[in-house]
């Protein structure tokens, strides 16, 4: 599986020809807790992968021969002490190519409509603008456009970083190493992490998927708690039966977090986005008409 996804990024990198599309397809504006600094997360779409084999996402032979597609968002959280970004979307070699591209085993077929650049001149942000960038792990799907944001600090799990920066990952997989090597202002955490001091935006470990897996706990004003799930769970038969994916790192790792987030989200009483499920993304709060 780790060389499926490496031959579809490197594929999808030696593209070219890319053109600005049409606004994503959703945005949202939330603010945070009162009492606490606002907040606001737009909600945008990195692209759309369509999993030609979804076996792939259960451990026995459930979804043998099924196929789904799987939403690709990533988020901008704006706080009076800068702005972060979650997560990156797919490679930005997709924008404007005629026809979705599909690995050449067949498992995937991606694509991706509109440029980092495009979505985020819609709230009057470049990415000089970003203070921080953290990404839920490094799998191609969600590092696509990371490597534009050099002025930002990257915040990375410890062991996410050994783990993409190693030798074993940069020979099998050096897509994921790749996406990430241009970035030069590195802040390593282990564990949780609380961004910005306040309790409003907090890294929460959760490896298993990869070695340092993340998930995002945003306390909002409107909408209550929200947990973004990175790939914990990719859809919401996976969260409800908990199952996991043949390619996760470590079985053992994913169950534990998958238990600490049930038990932290039912804590939190958090609404609970699962990033590449459709609905969830198409469920986001409608933006604003200045963002229109």
């Amino acid at each position: 599986m780790m060389r499926t996804i490496a031959i579809l990024f490197i594929a999808i990198l030696s593209l070219s020809g890319c053109k600005e599309a049409p606004k994503p397809i959703a945005e949202a504006n939330l603010e945070s807790s009162e009492g606490r600094a606002t907040l606001r997360l737009y909600t945008f779409d990195g692209g759309t992968v369509m999993v030609n084999a979804l076996g792939f996402f259960a451990q026995d032979d459930t979804y043998k021969g099924q196929s789904k597609e799987f939403a690709n968002a990533f988020y901008v959280v704006q706080h009076p002490d800068g702005n972060l970004m979650w997560d990156a979307g797919l490679p930005e070699a997709l924008v404007g190519m005629d026809e979705p591209f599909t690995t050449p085993e067949g498992a995937f077929t991606v694509s991706r409509k509109d440029s980092l650049h495009h979505q985020l001149a819609k709230i009057g942000l470049t990415t000089d603008d970003f203070k921080y960038i953290a990404l839920s792990h490094t799998h191609f799907d969600h590092v696509g456009h990371a490597s534009a944001l050099k002025s930002a600090t990257w915040l990375v799990q410890e062991d996410e970083y050994k783990w993409v920066t190693g030798d074993e990952v940069r020979k099998q997989n050096p897509d994921s190493y790749n996406a990430i090597k241009d970035l030069s202002k590195i802040k390593i955490v282990n564990g949780d992490h609380d961004v910005f001091g306040d309790g409003t935006v907090v890294l929460k470990y959760m490896p298993g998927h990869t070695p340092g897996h993340q998930v995002l706990f945003l306390d909002l004003k409107k909408h209550g708690p929200v947990l973004l799930s990175g790939d914990l769970y990719h859809f919401s038969e996976n969260r409800e039966f908990k199952r996991i994916p043949i390619f996760n790192y470590d079985l053992e790792q994913t169950r534990r977090s998958m238990s600490l987030f049930e038990a932290f989200a039912e804590e939190k009483n958090a609404k609970v986005y699962l990033q590449h499920q459709k609905e969830d993304f198409l469920s986001m709060p409608e933006a604003p008409e200045y963002l229109k």
